[in-house]
């Protein structure tokens, strides 16, 4: 809190509000004052706003920090803005090269905060097929045809050069490394010791997908696990793991036990999860060709989806033709029945609620009917774009259901798990997070305001692109993105999200 009244002239004051910072475990009805993009009084203020919102009967909090979100688009953004994301970071993945990645977005300007990790998968493309990388995700798709880069170990040569590559990245400002080890499985140990150890000596995470999703041994995803813990325990590096849910499957009662005996032992490893029992990724993903996927995973082959066409398969035959045809579609994959199986929702919910675990989306690219990515400024999205539901609704459709409805959290748990916990994460390693995930003065006024009464999602299977509800005013560095509920179609407030830049 600052002092008891803070006058002046403000940019916006928001009164009367039930303002909840998790951090400080502030939970009362003040006032929020802001002044050039920052947060510059809490509490009773006096002074005047040019701008002023009153927020009676509506909470205030820090706007929410996805760390795991695909879209990176202006449509990716404002659908998020509904879903009170403020900061939406590709880390699990991340890309190469960060410096252009970086210049392009400033240059096409971005509604929401933003930011990325350094891509290994592309350092290991590059390096082992000779193939320079694209700075967009779709790079690593349009290259899954060729295995080499997939089921090879890399050489020695091949080795210095992935970290030369990844290196690169961090010095032009990523803010990690993504391991996305599930794609490229036939990667060794000593080439991920190598890039964890690279990953300790600059100070930054690793956002892990970690190599195998089964329930069942040999490469189950309880060796996955425990094989991350190993890399944090003999390398010091963070290892932070992404869709906690997706990766454990039936096994995540185990999973939770082997990180939190990891955790009190002092490694650095933390984790997030969104709140479905369905993911969502591309159709050449390694895992679904293994002929044991059904008996591995629980699953049927029908319980991947194609996201374009809605088209399902019948058997292992029927995917492979569709992966040699079109690797780099999107589809969605029906891991767990949380609806219908009460035993599937309560696995989901030891992933939800792992203690001092953060909520992250996992939000996948806006795509077209054709499959290609949809990166237009139409609002609404045009009929027939699609994507996946938790690129709409995921952190309301959490606090609907975890907090709001079945009371699993309190209010200001819940909020944690969206702001205060993502920001610490990286606050560590990435000095713009410090400012990001609390209200008080000095944070970035990165704020939303919403209506918990009715905040909700609203996306479906077959409509997801239906933008959640509740979100009254969404604040992005001081400039507003949601304004009495609407969108503000030219706010382009996003900034980036980087660490500091070594000298060439």
């Amino acid at each position: 809190m600052t002092p008891a009244s803070a006058a002046g002239t403000f940019d916006l004051v928001i009164r009367n509000g039930r303002v909840i910072d998790p951090e400080s475990r502030l939970d009362r009805v003040c006032d929020v004052a802001v002044a050039k993009g920052r947060i510059a009084a809490v509490g009773a203020v006096s002074g005047d706003g040019t701008r002023e919102i009153d927020a009676s009967g509506l909470v205030v909090a820090p706007g929410f920090i996805d760390l795991h979100a695909h879209g990176q688009t202006v449509a990716a953004d404002r659908m998020q803005a509904f879903d009170g994301v403020t900061t939406t970071l590709e880390l699990e993945a991340g890309v190469l090269p960060v410096a252009l990645w970086y210049e392009n977005q400033a240059k096409k300007g971005r509604v929401l905060n933003y930011g990325t990790a350094a891509n290994w998968a592309f350092a290991r493309i590059a390096a082992m097929l000779g193939i320079e990388p694209e700075a967009d995700l779709g790079f690593m798709g349009r290259n899954s045809n060729d295995k080499r880069w997939i089921d090879n170990v890399a050489t020695d040569a091949e080795m210095k050069e992935i970290i030369r590559r990844i290196r690169q990245g961090l010095d032009e400002g990523g803010i990690g490394i993504g391991i996305l080890n599930a794609y490229a499985p036939g990667a060794g140990v000593k080439e991920m010791s190598a890039v964890c150890s690279l990953a300790a000596d600059y100070g930054v995470p690793t956002y892990t997908h970690v190599a195998y999703a089964s329930n069942i041994d040999p490469r189950s995803s309880i060796e996955a696990y425990t094989r991350l813990v190993g890399y944090a325990g003999s390398t010091g590096a963070h290892m932070h793991i992404c869709h906690f849910n997706s990766t454990s499957l039936q096994d995540v009662e185990r999973a939770a036990a082997l990180i939190r005996k990891a955790q009190d032992l002092g490694l650095k490893i933390t984790v997030e999860a969104y709140p479905y029992g369905t993911g969502s990724t591309v159709l050449g993903a390694t895992f679904f060709a293994d002929p044991a996927f059904p008996e591995r995973t629980g699953g049927t082959y029908e319980s991947i989806e194609m996201v374009d066409t809605g088209r399902t398969f019948h058997n292992r035959e029927d995917l492979l033709a569709a992966q040699a045809q079109d690797p780099g579609s999107l589809v969605l994959w029906h891991f767990l029945d949380v609806e219908a199986n009460t035993r599937h929702r309560d696995l989901l919910d030891v992933s939800v609620l792992y203690p001092g675990g953060a909520i992250a989306s996992d939000a996948m690219p806006w795509t077209n009917p054709d499959g290609s990515v949809y990166d237009g400024e139409a609002w609404p999205l045009p009929e027939g774009t699609s994507s996946h539901p938790r690129s709409s609704g995921t952190f309301t459709r959490f606090l609907r259901q975890y907090v709001r409805e079945r009371e699993m959290l309190p209010l200001i748990d819940g909020l944690a798990k969206c702001t205060q916990i993502p920001a610490d994460i990286l606050a560590e390693s990435t000095p713009a997070m410090r400012t990001k995930g609390r209200l008080k003065a000095g944070a970035d006024a990165d704020i939303v305001v919403f209506d918990y009464d009715t905040l909700t999602d609203r996306a479906e299977f077959k409509a997801m692109n239906r933008a959640s509800e509740g979100m009254r005013h969404v604040i992005v560095n001081g400039d507003a993105v949601i304004s009495d509920g609407a969108l503000v179609r030219d706010a382009r407030p996003g900034r980036p999200v980087r660490r500091p830049v070594k000298a060439a």
